[in-house]
């Protein structure tokens, strides 16, 4: 037996929802189920079923064909769909904090972390320019890189303690790419610091260089999400 749908409560709105406050309702929640296309997400089936909904809402005609099959009539009454809006706006509240706590305790820490590479580059490579072969320069520019390993072991670290709420999947896949970018590029610095090889010197800032895009990338993801 075929269990009807009430796109009511899929879109957690009023049956007596204007059309304003459906397309608000299904904008909300698109916002926060979207799967991003390079990760398989958990809201894959949560989008779909929100999308039906919408379509068949924001029709006049599909909606009234859709009221009468739930035998709502004329008057829609509130009353027979609130468990079902109250266990939607659950799951929407759920995945909201969700969010909110990937941002606080991941996103921002890590971009912390990953300020304190890349903004001491410049300076620091210019610092070890004026005589490569000075051994306290070279000594600072070693400390400089041993610091940038451990904002990256950090970084990588809160990365991999939470799951990726799926709205944020790509900003994370950025952050991904931008942590093994600088983990690249710190591998060819400490190379230099060893045999004098500036194609290593050359090789790393340029992996600084793409870890900074893939940043940029990350965060004006994070824009069109916030």
């Amino acid at each position: 037996m075929t269990t009807l749908k009430n796109y009511y409560s899929t879109l957690q709105v009023n049956p007596a929802a204007t059309a304003t406050e459906i397309k608000q309702a299904y904008r909300r929640l698109a916002k926060i189920f979207h799967p991003d296309s390079q990760t398989q997400s958990a809201d894959h089936n949560q989008i779909i079923q929100i999308n039906a909904a919408y379509e068949i809402l924001s029709d006049p005609q599909k909606r009234q064909s859709h009221d009468r099959e739930l035998g709502l009539g004329k008057n829609p009454n509130f009353d027979s769909v609130k468990p079902f809006v109250a266990k939607a706006k659950k799951q929407a509240t759920e995945a909201d904090a969700e969010l909110t706590i990937w941002i606080n305790k991941v996103y921002k820490p890590i971009n912390r972390s990953i300020n304190q590479i890349l903004k001491p580059l410049k300076s620091e490579v210019n610092k070890l320019s004026a005589d490569p072969f000075d051994d306290q320069l070279m000594e600072e520019f070693q400390a400089y890189i041993e610091l940038c390993k451990n904002c990256l072991n950090q970084a990588q670290n809160l990365f991999r303690s939470r799951k990726n709420p799926s709205p944020v999947a790509g900003v994370a896949a950025h952050i991904y790419y931008t942590l093994n970018h600088l983990e690249d590029g710190l591998n060819e610095l400490e190379t230099f610091t060893l045999n004098y090889d500036y194609s290593s010197l050359h090789t790393g800032q340029e992996m600084f260089r793409m870890a900074s895009s893939s940043r940029r990338e990350a965060q004006e993801e994070m824009k069109k999400i916030s």
